[in-house]
């Protein structure tokens, strides 16, 4: 690779050219400085108008966001506010105040500096983006004290790419996009909420670029790619008409994708394959549907309880559940249970701290520990199936008698209601999501006992590989291409075709170009993914054929490395598309990515 070419992480599309904006979001130095005991009322003042302003300005920022964005990415500026608004954070920064005489600005540091050291020792995953929200209200509330701008963007004049040490989601939705083009970022992955926001957005990025300040002075100018991942310093113009070229291309892929979203999802030799869509939002519902999805293979049901204070009842599960499977008339809707745990306890649910949540108390194992919880979402679902195809799907399955037991409830839930009077199902498809180990390599006995198998990806190849997904110095690592996770999947697929039962992908992997040629190979003809990804995804089906998709998927189950994998998929795909619309990797070429980090 050039010295001119880095490469980091593609994690949102369309490539973007302009000199480079070097920002960096970080706490200031704050002197430290004691007043007079006769100036301490004084500071407390200070504070409090500062928090009172930043707040304000924090309101501004929501609804300007709202108005660009979504109400779902606004609340970014919720969790900041209702820092400054909590009981004890400012009251202890006045205390500092009044019995050190410090200064407002060195008290609030000193006290979001003791907050931060302190969350950060506990290890926990959900922590992090809360650190995240500290620190950028922490910059806010003192730049306001210090009389300091904390507008990064306001010496742009004309468009730029903005690189940064780590971009903030809370920064990311404020970018002007007249003015800012790109962004790069030494930190963050695929799934990271500042990722997903500059999808939302709509600007082209390149995040896990590590040494990207080091490397990149301000003023250079970039050919950003953020389909592709690379970011290639000083263009000559022969390589930025290039660019300019590819993209042109792309686009008119984009209209094909238009064109495509009627016509079936068939492969040129006639094997038809499922496409439907995976729903995280309400919003999203529309979009699935507009976009041709074949009903939903995965409809989380995590955004019922974050962010409220409260649990859903029955009743409003039930007429969400309904309304999705209304929206897909004749298609099945995949309920997945509560998979809650790891970094999404909600705060309604009160949970002890673990040292290594991923591995610990979560999904299913949650759910039957505490079984009101879990019969009431089964009841939910059970009424919802009198009006629609609906399904019930376990995450994180690794035990048979897990399947067994809510097997069980869901038959003894079907009396309850029968005898409440209730209008609903006796019963409901119960399927495994397989996105462990254990559950593939059970997979033979679990597609007995179960109606149908679905493997989440990303968390597959998160435990098979022990590689964090979120961790961008390990992103090379993570690859669902891996030999070990190719064979797991066609462990998978063969034990649902043995037992009769039908076998489909949920995760990310069923967006990606190649990896869907490889899926179809491997023996999964019901693939499920983001709405924005269908259009893509069904082109893709009908450009190969099921007879080459099989041929290379047996030829990457010889491989011997990730790399030779992906080499085999690459000649493959190439005779029927043109590879250089597509990230080396087959990233998607367009379209927003799930936010979420599951399955």
């Amino acid at each position: 690779m050039s010295d001119r070419l880095l490469k980091g992480i593609g994690v949102s599309a369309g490539i973007a050219i302009g000199p480079a904006i070097v920002v960096r979001w970080t706490l200031p130095e704050v002197p430290h400085r004691v007043v007079p005991r006769s100036q301490v009322t004084k500071e407390v003042r200070r504070l409090r108008a500062a928090v009172r302003d930043v707040k304000r300005h924090l309101a501004v920022l929501k609804e300007r966001v709202e108005d660009r964005a979504s109400v779902d990415e606004a609340r970014i500026f919720d969790a900041q506010i209702l820092m400054l608004e909590d009981q004890e954070f400012v009251p202890g920064i006045e205390d500092l105040i009044s019995e050190n005489h410090l200064t407002a600005e060195k008290a609030f540091e000193f006290k979001a500096l003791e907050i931060r050291d302190m969350w950060a020792g506990t290890g926990h995953p959900r922590l992090k983006e809360r650190i995240a929200d500290l620190i950028g209200v922490t910059i806010r509330v003192i730049n306001h004290l210090m009389h300091r701008s904390e507008d990064l963007w306001e010496g742009i004049s004309s468009p730029s790419v903005v690189v940064a040490q780590e971009l903030s989601p809370g920064l990311t939705v404020q970018l002007d996009r007249a003015h800012v083009v790109g962004l790069v970022s030494e930190q963050g992955t695929r799934t990271s909420h500042a990722a997903i926001l500059a999808h939302s957005i709509g600007i082209p990025a390149v995040f896990g670029l590590a040494g990207a300040i080091e490397r990149i002075h301000p003023g250079t100018m970039l050919v950003l790619d953020g389909t592709r991942g690379t970011v290639l310093l000083h263009p000559s113009p022969a390589e930025i008409a290039e660019a300019k070229a590819l993209e042109t291309r792309r686009r008119a892929l984009t209209l094909q994708l238009e064109q495509v979203v009627e016509q079936p999802s068939v492969t040129t030799d006639g094997c038809r394959v499922r496409l439907r869509g995976n729903v995280d939002l309400p919003d999203e519902i529309e979009a699935a549907r507009r976009h041709g999805a074949e009903g939903v293979g995965l409809l989380r049901t995590e955004f019922l309880i974050t962010s409220h204070s409260r649990l859903p009842t029955e009743d409003e599960q039930a007429e969400y559940f309904r309304r999705v499977g209304e929206a897909f008339p004749g298609h099945p809707v995949v309920v997945r249970t509560y998979d809650l745990g790891g970094d999404k306890f909600p705060a309604a649910f009160q949970a002890p701290p673990e040292p290594n949540p991923f591995l610990g108390w979560r999904a299913i194992r949650v759910c039957l520990d505490e079984p009101e919880i879990f019969r009431t979402q089964i009841r939910a679902a059970l009424r919802a199936a009198a009006h629609a195809q609906i399904q019930l799907m376990i995450p994180l399955v690794t035990r048979l008698e897990e399947v067994e037991i809510t097997r069980a409830m869901v038959a003894e839930e079907g009396i309850r209601l029968a005898r409440r009077g209730e209008a609903a199902a006796a019963s409901v498809p119960v399927g495994v999501m397989v996105e462990t180990p254990a559950a593939a390599v059970l997979a033979d006995r679990f597609a007995v006992i179960s109606d149908f198998l679905s493997v989440g990806t990303n968390d597959l190849t998160q435990y098979t590989l022990v590689v964090d997904r979120g961790n961008a110095r390990l992103a090379d690592r993570f690859t669902p291409h891996d030999p070990s996770v190719l064979r797991l999947l066609r462990q998978v697929a063969d034990a649902a075709r043995a037992a009769g039962k039908p076998a489909s992908v949920c995760g990310e992997m069923a967006s990606e170009p190649l990896s869907a040629l490889l899926l179809l190979g491997l023996g999964y003809e019901v693939l499920s993914v983001a709405p924005s990804a269908l259009p893509l995804l069904k082109w893709i089906v009908r450009q190969v054929s099921l007879t080459k998709a099989r041929a290379a998927a047996d030829a990457a189950l010889a491989a011997r490395t990730a790399d030779d994998v992906m080499a085999i998929l690459r000649d493959a795909m190439a005779a029927a598309v043109d590879l250089k619309l597509l990230d080396p990797d087959a990233r998607l070429p367009a379209g927003r990515r799930s936010a979420s980090l599951n399955p």
